[in-house]
């Protein structure tokens, strides 16, 4: 058996990719999988999330990785050289670097956008889920992850301009399964920051769901526990198991894992 691979994808930037990635793989680890997070923005957040301030002091990191595909190094370390153990069992990261974005237009002028696909199998031998979470734009990082991954998951917040990018993000999506990744599937659309008594969220997701949209039926809610669960580098699980957010990422991997 190897890993399942999952990226999280929107090109919105504050839709809470970072935020929905390590939750969902610290449910993993807490449920006894060998979960891998991989953090391809520069902005680091998710590598901040899951092992703390000194995130940007871990080496080899995914700058690491590209850059020595990038200058071809005699001296190249093995992918898994470049993850390590969080403070949480279970859960390991390939941490980003905040100079990780000067290299993707060198790395897509060489055409190197498989590279991560290979890592990702190879990493697959060694965990039960592969999770990755891009940068909010559709550039060499994000497109790489299309490629390495089997599945995508796209957060979405329950606003008008958040659907009119859904329309478009869905036809990069179609045009990468199309020229690169024949078994991309869309594994489903994440509502993030629900409100259930509003009535406009409701409209939207109903409306989605009758496109044929795949609406997950877990949906995660507005709170502001989160904000603290960011400064204490702890996931939701981690900092307060009974949390109603808690509660509802566990019921949302639960979801996705078929269970």
């Amino acid at each position: 058996m190897t890993a399942i691979k999952r990226v999280v994808f929107n090109q919105k930037g504050g839709v809470g990719k970072s935020t929905i990635t390590a939750n969902l793989a610290a449910v993993a680890a807490q449920q006894g999988r060998r979960a891998l997070v991989v953090d391809l923005d520069p902005q680091g957040n998710l590598s901040h999330y899951v092992y703390g301030p000194d995130a940007d002091q871990l080496r080899p990191s995914v700058f690491d990785f590209f850059d020595q595909i990038l200058n071809f190094s005699l001296n190249s370390q093995p992918t898994l050289a470049h993850v390590h153990a969080t403070p949480f069992a279970g859960l390991s990261l390939m941490c980003s670097h905040p100079e990780l974005g000067e290299l993707g237009p060198k790395l897509e002028a060489r055409y190197k956008m498989y590279k991560l696909r290979d890592a990702l199998n190879e990493l697959a031998k060694e965990f039960d889920e592969i999770w990755v979470d891009t940068p909010p734009a559709l550039n060499f990082f994000s497109r790489s992850a299309l490629i390495a991954c089997e599945r995508v998951l796209i957060p979405f917040d329950c606003d008008d301009f958040s659907r009119r990018a859904l329309y478009t993000l869905l036809d990069n999506l179609q045009e990468i399964r199309g020229d690169h990744n024949a078994g991309l599937q869309l594994e489903g659309i994440i509502v993030n920051q629900f409100q259930p008594r509003a009535a406009l969220p409701a409209k939207l997701v109903a409306e989605l769901a009758a496109e044929g949209l795949p609406m997950l039926n877990s949906k995660l809610s507005s709170s502001v526990k989160i904000r603290e669960s960011h400064q204490s580098s702890q996931p939701m699980v981690y900092l307060d198991p009974k949390h109603k957010l808690s509660q509802e990422f566990v019921a949302l991997y639960q979801e996705l894992s078929g269970r």
